[in-house]
């Protein structure tokens, strides 16, 4: 068995990461920006206004690894984010969207 069917049998652990931003242009930038600058897939976003629209909720499926808690620190740092919480992949916003596309 060669490398690549390895990889492919083994499933991979993935967390949800909701993000409260500002809304304003740019934020999605900054934060998808950290996440490539540092070569960290993003499996799935997902962002919407909360309220009135002064704020967004953003949604990032990612794969968990040893770098994600060193990630989130940096994603709590960024001006704009106001809080981060972590889920697991089981979370129900991408499990319903898993769903619809199916």
């Amino acid at each position: 068995m060669n490398s690549i069917s390895r990889m492919e049998n083994q499933a991979v652990a993935r967390t949800v990461l909701e993000l409260d931003v500002n809304n304003h242009a740019g934020v999605m930038s900054h934060v998808v920006g950290l996440f490539s600058r540092r070569a960290y897939n993003v499996e799935g976003i997902l962002v919407m206004p909360v309220g009135s629209g002064v704020t967004s909720r953003i949604w990032l499926l990612v794969n968990e690894e040893q770098r994600l808690e060193q990630m989130v620190k940096q994603v709590e740092k960024l001006e704009d984010v106001l809080a981060v919480r972590r889920h697991g992949a089981e979370h129900e916003v991408f499990v319903r969207l898993e769903e619809f596309f199916r």
